[in-house]
């Protein structure tokens, strides 16, 4: 089997090969939820070995790897509230220590994400310092056939949870809540997010409430989801239904259908290919090294080698 990051017979704008990238599937990654005759819906996330596949690509301080940890928790559990065909990204950019912060998840369940981090200065562990001020983004993207939705707000609070309650308030959406966890543990890192949402009347199941029976039933929710603790919400033996019943079994708790996650970096040579033939000729030399251009894919930090004639001959110009 041949190597698709190095330079091969094959033309590069047709090798769609995958990298040598971990094939990891959680089959229970998003567990959705509702509360019976009750406006409460969530999804439980638990990336289990997935989290440690996709944040120990790059080398990164712990509050670094960790806050992307629960980035990417965060963007599983929003993804898999919504009915499309594309990707669904976070992207955090701002002046603080981490320049740039993203993770996405398609339609499919396939997870990617990174950090750019500068140096971190000791003591910065939560998001507001490693962030600093900027704007948090919440991207739909089905394709260049059909319109992009987007969500932009400012960077607002002190942790990742904290931020997204932010977008939630200021946005037209109904009212969310997100409990964010990241950690490394005895078997590798591990990441997991609680996002309870609060829907109109009961849900359609059962009769409909009045507007105290459902703010009652609403608070209820919340004051029982901040009893989790990071140990339960990051233990691979609790499994998600355990943890759920744990919490909401006096409340009618309800399971749906489970959603599987994957290891979802989408790099190949023919994406590469067809970045690096937008250079011109000054650019591709500048990038050479002994003939041959390397380009190394942001989420997995995967090295693409391409001979420099090849790409020059590709791109038309010379």
């Amino acid at each position: 089997m041949t190597d698709p990051t190095e330079p091969s017979a094959t033309p590069a704008f047709l090798n769609h090969d995958r990298p040598p990238v971990p094939h990891l599937t959680v089959p229970r990654g998003v567990q959705p939820f509702h509360l019976e005759r009750k406006p409460v819906r969530g999804r439980l996330v638990r990336l289990g070995p997935l989290a440690d596949a996709l944040l120990t690509r790059h080398e990164n301080p712990e509050p670094v790897t960790a806050l992307l940890g629960q980035a990417l928790a965060l963007t599983a559990g929003l993804a898999a509230a919504l009915k499309f065909q594309g990707s669904f990204s976070l992207q955090a950019k701002g002046d603080g220590p981490i320049s740039m912060l993203l993770a996405d998840c398609t339609d499919s369940g396939a997870l990617r994400g990174y950090a750019r981090a500068e140096a971190v200065p000791e003591g910065a562990a939560d998001a507001a310092a490693l962030l600093g001020k900027g704007y948090l983004a919440f991207t739909c993207d089905q394709g260049p056939e059909m319109e992009r939705y987007q969500g932009i707000v400012a960077i607002d609070g002190a942790s990742l949870a904290e931020m997204t309650g932010h977008y939630f308030d200021t946005s037209e959406q109904l009212a969310s809540r997100v409990w964010l966890f990241a950690a490394r543990m005895a078997a590798g890192w591990r990441a997991s997010a609680l996002i309870l949402e609060r829907v109109a009347g009961a849900g359609g199941i059962g009769p409909e409430l009045d507007e105290a029976a459902q703010q009652d039933a609403w608070e209820t929710a919340l004051v029982l989801a901040g009893t989790i603790t990071e140990a339960e919400m990051l233990d691979d033996t609790l499994l998600p239904e355990r943890l759920l019943h744990r919490l909401f079994h006096a409340e009618g708790l309800a399971l749906d259908r489970p959603r599987a996650l994957s290891y979802g970096c989408r790099c190949s040579r023919s994406r590469l290919a067809s970045v690096l033939a937008g250079f011109g000729t000054d650019d591709l030399d500048h990038m050479a090294e002994d003939g041959v251009i390397t380009m190394t894919c942001e989420f997995c930090n995967v090295g693409f080698r391409f001979q420099r004639d090849e790409v020059q001959a590709a791109s038309g110009r010379g």
